[in-house]
């Protein structure tokens, strides 16, 4: 069940073949090619007067639900992607809130160096930073349902990820993290913590349909360049992850 009052549109679904190329084991991805994994809500609104002033400020809210279980090995995941650059020459970022489920959050810089770990669950809001991609990874047994606000300015760009079969990272069916080897100079699991951040208006318990109507509160989706320090604020260093081992 999705906790939103709203209408929702015919989501798009993107289902195991369409996964092939960033699994850890791409094998699997022909046992039942049609399987969905998650569906995609793009565009909601409660209302035509809240999508026109979405659609006024270049902002979209989406809603995704992530089924729970494995492929082969490997949990349930998006299939990963980064984002442009703005006209400024900064990343565009995004905003998760977590409706129901778990979530873990994988995120990387586009070389590597920098990978993190995030851990949320119902009613977390975590933003994900300027320059880094992200694979989100449903660990439970039940769906993740997840809502996000984003800039209609661009494209997500999903090719890196493909190219390289996945991000650096890929978690497994016991919890353990494992190395994608396509990655040799991939820099060690940092765990992360999502922190409040005022500037956005985001933290625990406030939902982000409520930034809607408060035009400061989602500026730094379209204008990332004015909120630096937000942005080193959002997420809290909280240690190495260990990983276990690397795929053969």
């Amino acid at each position: 069940m999705i906790p939103w009052e709203g209408p929702l549109p015919e989501p798009g679904a993107r289902r195991l073949a369409d996964m092939a190329d960033v699994l850890a084991a791409p094998e699997y991805a022909d046992r039942d090619p049609s399987r969905p994994l998650y569906y995609m809500y793009r565009d909601c609104a409660r209302s035509d007067e809240d999508r026109r002033w979405l659609a006024d400020h270049d902002v979209r809210y989406d809603i995704t639900v992530i089924m729970p279980g494995v492929i082969g090995p490997e949990l349930v995941k998006t299939k990963g992607h980064y984002h442009p650059e703005n006209p400024a020459g900064v990343g565009f970022p995004e905003v998760y809130e977590v409706m129901s489920g778990r979530a873990h959050f994988l995120l990387q810089n586009r070389e590597a160096s920098s990978v993190l770990f995030v851990e949320a669950t119902a009613g977390e809001v975590v933003v994900i930073p300027p320059g880094y991609g992200h694979v989100t990874i449903n660990p439970g047994d039940e769906d993740l349902v997840m809502a996000n606000l984003v800039s209609t300015a661009f494209a997500s760009e999903y090719a890196p990820y493909a190219r390289l079969g996945g991000a650096a990272y890929y978690e497994m069916e016991d919890g353990s993290i494992v190395k994608n080897n396509r990655y040799p100079d991939a820099g060690p699991v940092r765990r992360a913590v999502a922190l409040p951040v005022p500037a956005f208006g985001t933290g625990p318990g406030v939902p982000l349909y409520t930034l809607l109507g408060r035009e400061e509160s989602v500026r730094f989706l379209n204008h990332p360049e004015d909120y630096a320090d937000a942005f080193s604020g959002c997420l809290r260093d909280a240690g190495e992850v260990s990983v276990c081992a690397q795929m053969p």
